[in-house]
C-alpha cells in the first residue's frame, strides 16, 4: 500500500467511509514523536458520518497549532475575514506519547475535556488523526497538512 495514494482515495471519497476501513488504513501508518507536530497545520475530516464532522464545519475549523509539548491550540478556525485564529471553544491541549492500537505515538490531550487525538504519519507533511472522546461510540477521523513556516496567518 502506498500511504499517500490510499490517503488521497479515502480523503476524496464522497460517500461515507466505514470506521473499520479508516482504522485499517490508520493501523498501517508510522507513529510520530510529539516534536514532529510542532508548527501550524491545516486540516480536514474523513467522511464517516461522525457528528463531529458537522460540528467542525460549524466552527469553520481549519486545523491546529502545536507550539510545544505543553502548549497546543487544538481548534484553529477561519474568521469572517478568512484569517486563521485560535478558537477557545475547547481550550488548550498538550502533546504526549501514548500507546494507542498497539503503537506508541504522539497524542494530543485536551486540558479540560476527556478527548485524545492520536496521530500517525502519511508523509513528512501529512498526518492522520483519530479523535477519541469519552462517551462516544465511534472516533472522528481527520487529517492535517503541515503549513510552511510563516504560512498563511
Amino acid at each position: 500500500m502506498n500511504p499517500e495514494t490510499e490517503f488521497q482515495r479515502l480523503a476524496d471519497s464522497e460517500s461515507p467511509v466505514a470506521t473499520e476501513i479508516l482504522f485499517e488504513f490508520f493501523d498501517q501508518l508510522a507513529p510520530v514523536e510529539p516534536a514532529f507536530l510542532y508548527g501550524d497545520w491545516t486540516g480536514g475530516v474523513f467522511r464517516s458520518g461522525h457528528p463531529g464532522e458537522e460540528r467542525l464545519g460549524q466552527l469553520a475549523w481549519d486545523g491546529k497549532s502545536f507550539h510545544n509539548d505543553n502548549d497546543v491550540d487544538p481548534i484553529i478556525s477561519r474568521g469572517s475575514d478568512g484569517a486563521r485564529e485560535v478558537n477557545p471553544i475547547l481550550g488548550k491541549a498538550s502533546l504526549r506519547s501514548v500507546l494507542h492500537r498497539g503503537m506508541v505515538t504522539a497524542t494530543m490531550v485536551y486540558d479540560q475535556h476527556p478527548v485524545f487525538d492520536h496521530f500517525r504519519k502519511v508523509s513528512g507533511d501529512i498526518v492522520v488523526g483519530v479523535m477519541d472522546r469519552k462517551g462516544e461510540d465511534a472516533p472522528l477521523f481527520f487529517h492535517l497538512h503541515r503549513l510552511p513556516q510563516g504560512g498563511p496567518a
